[in-house]
């Protein structure tokens, strides 16, 4: 049995709104599993259960071998880290990284110890002395962190614990995340509805929509090969490129755009075979590059970010956002050609979407 089993875990108010419709998620010791999703899509619902503040319709939650559907949040060993910092505010930082094990009756000296090896870690040491008012964001959000820690708990719970800080303070505090894990190795579940945090942080993730995982793997897996037009559009900045087609004609492999052939490769091609009818033809900004020929169009946006460019090119199959080196010596209007490898096209069935091939 897994570190965290949920099993057909439902939600559901008043016998009419469908929270979450049958959820089941098995993770494995030690790892990092990333709930991402759009709000609304059920993903603090879950952590919830998971953490004993709610209580499933219908399903089961176990951490090890415990069934702990039912169990008060005190006997399931878990500790949590909120998106508000809730610390108390009339103690210093080691009192609030103490208090846990202090309420838990551990005695004086072990609590001590572990207060400075937490504050170690957490490169703390020497705020022990001041209180959160005296602290920055990041600090506080450590702070929290670290008394998530004192615990040594079986399951660490994170609810977006980085929206309320500014942009450098969440590149920081991701990195913080990411080593304490690495160091821990403690099981932990992290509701975030950030696409960039879930690739960098997680192991696996289940991306949400609607109360149902719509794909649960790899970050690797979700990028290259996502099960639905929704993971698609949601993973991945700038967003997949998505353009309205259809299969050639009846057992044709082509694919066509406003009158446009779009490349396909062997293994998609052997797939329309099968499928025909409406398509929806994905392609990534990253995977377009600026040629001599291919597909005409005309600039009509260009976005500098530093090291890199966003441009969006108007074309007869609709408009295509590309990424490119920073050094884009272009300008809107001028006139462009794009190419692509087909095998880093994704083709979706535009009545399911689902993935095709």
């Amino acid at each position: 049995m897994g570190a965290l089993s949920i099993r057909q875990v439902r939600k559901t108010f008043n016998n009419t709104v469908h929270i979450l419709k049958g959820i089941d998620i098995e993770i494995d010791p030690g790892e990092f599993l990333i709930l991402v999703g759009p709000s609304g899509c059920g993903k603090s619902t879950l952590l919830s259960m998971i953490a004993g503040l709610d209580t499933p319709t219908s399903g089961s939650i176990h951490i090890g071998d415990r069934d702990v559907t039912y169990l008060p949040s005190k006997d399931r060993d878990i500790a949590m880290v909120f998106q508000s910092y809730a610390l108390y505010p009339n103690m210093n930082v080691a009192q609030n990284i103490a208090f846990g094990l202090e309420i838990r009756k551990v005695p004086k000296a072990q609590r001590e110890e572990t207060v400075q090896r937490v504050a170690k870690m957490l490169q703390l040491g020497h705020l022990l002395d001041r209180k959160p008012g005296q602290l920055s964001g990041g600090q506080r959000q450590r702070v929290a962190m670290g008394r998530a820690l004192a615990r040594d708990p079986k399951l660490f719970l994170f609810d977006e614990p980085l929206s309320n800080l500014d942009a450098k303070l969440r590149v920081e505090m991701r990195a913080e995340i990411k080593l304490l894990h690495q160091r821990t190795r403690t099981t932990t579940v992290y509701v975030t509805h950030d696409q960039v945090e879930a690739m960098t942080l997680g192991d696996r993730i289940a991306v949400m929509k609607d109360g149902v995982v719509q794909q649960f793997g790899t970050p690797e897996d979700i990028y290259e090969r996502p099960a639905t037009r929704f993971v698609a559009e949601f993973i991945g900045s700038p967003a997949m490129n998505m353009v309205q087609a259809r299969q050639g004609g009846a057992g044709d492999a082509a694919v066509v755009a406003q009158g446009v052939t779009l490349a396909t490769h062997e293994q998609q091609r052997a797939a329309l075979a099968q499928a025909g009818g409406e398509l929806i033809y994905g392609l990534r900004p990253e995977n377009i590059s600026l040629a001599d020929s291919g597909l005409p169009g005309t600039l009509s946006l260009i976005e500098p970010t530093g090291p890199e460019t966003y441009a969006t090119v108007d074309t007869q199959a609709g408009p295509l956002t590309i990424r490119v080196p920073g050094n884009l010596r272009a300008r809107v209007g001028d006139a462009v050609h794009l190419r692509w490898d087909a095998a880093h096209a994704h083709l979706f069935d535009a009545k399911t979407e689902l993935r095709v091939a």
